[in-house]
């Protein structure tokens, strides 16, 4: 029997992001552009937004696209940031975004990549 390992990330962030519906392309494009691998987008409907944003006569959608983009503590402010730009979320409106702390993950990470980030941390102890 072979013992597997267990690639463990204790260095990332959790973005996720609720936009309006037919904003998550955009707002995924804008993230793999600013470097995150990958996302998963899934659909909720929103509730009790209405009611308060409709006395100043805005129409808001309540069909929203749910992101989450795990990415690098080194990439999640600039991540964040472009996210937030695409999604036009200065907007009333249009959706919100958060950033969490993720303390433990655990996932497939290729050899090259882990030989990159060993190398890293050698340089780092070096300085």
């Amino acid at each position: 029997m072979s013992v597997q390992h267990i690639n463990v990330l204790t260095d990332a962030y959790l973005i996720t992001c609720i936009v309006q519906r037919g904003r998550a392309k955009a707002v995924l494009k804008a993230a793999q552009n600013a470097g995150a691998q990958g996302a998963t987008i899934h659909y909720g409907h929103g509730h009790g937004v209405q009611e308060m944003l409709g006395v100043l006569s805005v129409a808001i959608n309540a069909e929203k696209e749910i992101i989450n983009i795990l990415v690098p503590s080194d990439l999640s402010d600039m991540i964040f940031e472009k996210m937030s730009i695409a999604g036009h979320l200065d907007t009333p409106g249009m959706g919100m975004i958060y950033l969490t702390r993720v303390e433990k993950a655990a996932t497939y990470i290729p050899q090259h990549i882990l030989d990159a980030i060993s190398e890293n941390d050698a340089k780092k102890d070096n300085v």
